[in-house]
């Protein structure tokens, strides 16, 4: 911000080296911290006139100033500085108010002065005389002007409407050309110094016969108004002049005093012979009222002339707009800097006086900075809002600067000012959770998924690494199932998958950035185990052991759909893998029985016949539907008999059942029989 400002004043010519204050103590600030907050002294001129030691804050003359070349006429002479500290940023500015010293003489434009005095005159007649200049100021400019002694004439001082004073020859006595026809005269400018400075300039005086009235103007004061861009030919007034004589001497010829400065009758033009005066070229002052004197003379052998007094009225135009100067800048800035936060210095100056001087500034409602003034013309760009570098990473600050004038002038200035990240947005998965299936008896270092989180930060604030949370699976730690990549989030299986063991489970991964502090967030991963057809079916009954063959009897009268047996499976698989069929593959006589496919039900096709065999056997396969499919198979002996007793003599003489019996197949025989018995 803009702190505070500082008044130096120093003596021109003062020599280099010369100590002109402590600008840390002046200012209040610790001389130890001047050079660790990279003081900078700015100023508009291309010479840099004083030093600051950076270790003391001591204030001293770089090189000599000379007031009349730096300020040349103004009376006041000053020179500018801004001092910038950084850390916090901050804007001091000084002032040198440059003191003159008397190393100026007065010095007069010509080296020589004519006056033309008629003789006839009387006493009292006034002539104007030659004022000097004296690039310095105050006392020690001019101050007085003396007349070398003359019985004929003598000097008076008069006061123009600013104050300065200029010197008039007043004639004393009248004249006598034929005494003596030129006087010669010695006028001196005194300044004030001390000791005193002087010049002279030598006043020749001519005594003319005849022509004894002089022109005389209408007005003694003509006052005009015109404005400052008033293009060259303006015309400015008209001034008239009459003269009593006839002929030549009554002849009027319009001219500037020799008193009107020369930087005025450049900006000026007279008409000679009609006294019209007007613009020449670009109106190129500071001072808001122009005074001028204007001479009408006659051109009799021996011209007279008379003066008046014109008074030009420059009225301001808004012609210079605002001027925007960027002092300081800070960018980019953190999006997380509180409203307040100072990111811009910056100066704006307007050439025009007055209301037209005068200037507004603005930026866009719509941004979240504003801006606040502190010194005069200068102003504190800042924060006004919450700033958010994932919504908006940069903002181009047009500021806009309009003077009071009527039209009013406008100008404008962009900055860029870029926001820097900081690490205020977690991971974010595109679901809560995710499915995951995966069929069993994968291979080791099978893919099984790839999750994604994105954080929309920057550079290491938006780096987002993956981990799996520690958890069990079936009383075993997740990590001895499933591993998961740092650096893309793929998910691999560290073991094959058994459907029959485990057919689901879910686990956590955490999505970290790399940040300061680190945010995260995690997602679910439902896992689901596929079947696979890793299983045959498994034949429940009938049951054979040790390669034998399962028996069943059926009665020799059994008629047509007698049930023989009913083949009964299992699979451990699930869904189609489980799915059974039942299929008749081989039977010793392929017109007595048929299998049902789905049920798997032995049944007889046909009533028993005298001729049939009393032994049969089938071969039963029971198939699932996999992909390829699996089976078991299970041959069936069936004996026809209508009791037990019939079907024991099968047996051999050693007590052992036939081939197509087994002793599981005898208990049961037996048991049907008293069932029979019982029925």
């Amino acid at each position: 911000t803009a702190n505070g400002q500082v008044v130096y004043s120093i003596t021109e010519e003062t020599e280099r080296g010369a100590s002109v204050g402590n600008i840390a103590k002046d200012l209040g600030i610790d001389a130890a911290t001047l050079s660790a907050r990279k003081f900078r002294m700015i100023t508009g001129s291309s010479k840099q006139y004083f030093n600051i030691n950076a270790s003391t804050g001591a204030l001293s003359v770089n090189e000599p100033i000379d007031r009349e070349q730096l300020c040349e006429l103004k009376s006041a002479c000053l020179l500018n500085y801004e001092l910038v500290l950084e850390n916090p940023l901050e804007l001091y500015r000084m002032e040198f108010k440059v003191l003159d010293i008397n190393d100026n003489s007065p010095s007069f434009p010509l080296s020589e002065y004519h006056i033309n005095v008629p003789e006839f005159l009387s006493p009292g007649a006034r002539f104007t005389l030659p004022i000097a200049q004296d690039l310095d100021e105050g006392t020690n400019s001019v101050q007085n002007y003396t007349l070398s002694p003359d019985e004929h004439f003598h000097l008076e001082m008069q006061t123009r409407g600013d104050g300065s004073k200029y010197p008039e020859l007043v004639l004393k006595n009248a004249l006598d050309r034929e005494e003596q026809a030129a006087h010669r005269l010695v006028l001196t400018a005194k300044d004030g110094g001390d000791p005193p400075k002087s010049g002279h300039v030598p006043v020749i005086v001519a005594v003319l016969d005849t022509n004894d009235n002089a022109p005389e103007f209408e007005h003694s004061v003509y006052r005009a108004s015109i404005l400052e861009n008033s293009p060259s030919g303006t015309l400015v007034v008209q001034v008239h002049a009459t003269d009593l004589d006839e002929g030549p001497n009554g002849e009027i010829r319009y001219s500037f005093s020799n008193t009107t400065s020369a930087d005025l009758q450049r900006m000026f033009l007279i008409h000679p012979h009609t006294g019209e005066v007007t613009v020449n070229g670009v109106l190129a002052v500071q001072r808001p009222l122009l005074e001028m004197l204007i001479e009408a003379s006659d051109n009799g052998a021996f011209g007279m002339s008379s003066t008046a007094k014109l008074l030009v009225e420059i009225t301001d135009v808004n012609n210079h707009g605002p001027e925007i100067t960027i002092t300081s800048l800070s960018s980019p800035i953190p999006e997380d800097a509180v409203p307040g936060t100072v990111i811009a210095l910056l100066s704006i100056m307007d050439k025009d006086p007055g209301e037209n001087g005068k200037v507004t500034c603005q930026i866009p409602d719509n941004l979240p900075f504003q801006l606040k003034p502190s010194l005069e013309n200068y102003y504190s760009l800042l924060t006004s809002g919450l700033l958010d570098r994932e919504l908006i990473s940069g903002y181009n600050i047009t500021i806009t600067a309009t003077d009071l004038g009527s039209p009013p002038i406008t100008a404008q200035k962009t900055l860029w000012v870029q926001i820097s990240d900081v690490n205020d947005n977690p991971p974010v998965f595109s679901a809560d959770s995710f499915d995951v299936f995966v069929e069993e008896n994968n291979p080791l270092g099978t893919l099984l998924y790839q999750v994604s989180a994105s954080d929309p930060d920057m550079g290491e604030n938006g780096r987002v690494s993956y981990m799996l949370r520690n958890s069990t699976v079936a009383g075993s730690a997740l990590t001895s199932f499933l591993s998961v990549s740092l650096a893309n989030g793929s998910i691999y299986a560290t073991r094959a998958f058994d459907f029959e063991q485990l057919r689901s489970f879910y686990f956590q991964v955490e999505a970290k950035d790399n940040g300061s502090p680190t945010l995260s967030a995690a997602v679910t991963m439902n896992v689901y185990i596929l079947d696979q057809n890793d299983n045959a079916p498994t034949i429940l009954y009938p049951t054979s052991q040790n390669g034998s063959v399962a028996v069943e009897i059926v009665p020799r009268l059994a008629d047509e759909d007698y049930l023989v047996t009913k083949v009964v499976a299992d699979d451990e698989d699930s869904a189609q893998n489980a799915w059974l069929s039942y299929h008749l593959v081989h039977s010793s006589d392929s017109t007595l029985f048929r299998l049902a496919p789905h049920s798997g039900e032995l049944r007889t096709t046909r009533s028993m016949r005298s001729t049939d065999f009393l032994k049969h056997k089938v071969v039963v396969v029971v198939r699932d539907h996999g992909d390829p499919p699996l089976s078991s198979t299970v041959t069936v002996g069936i004996l026809l008999a209508d009791t037990l007793p019939q079907a024991l003599p099968d047996f051999d003489d050693s007590g052992e059942p036939p081939p197509l019996l087994n002793a599981t197949n005898i208990y049961l025989i037996v048991s049907l029989a008293c069932v029979s018995c019982i029925f």
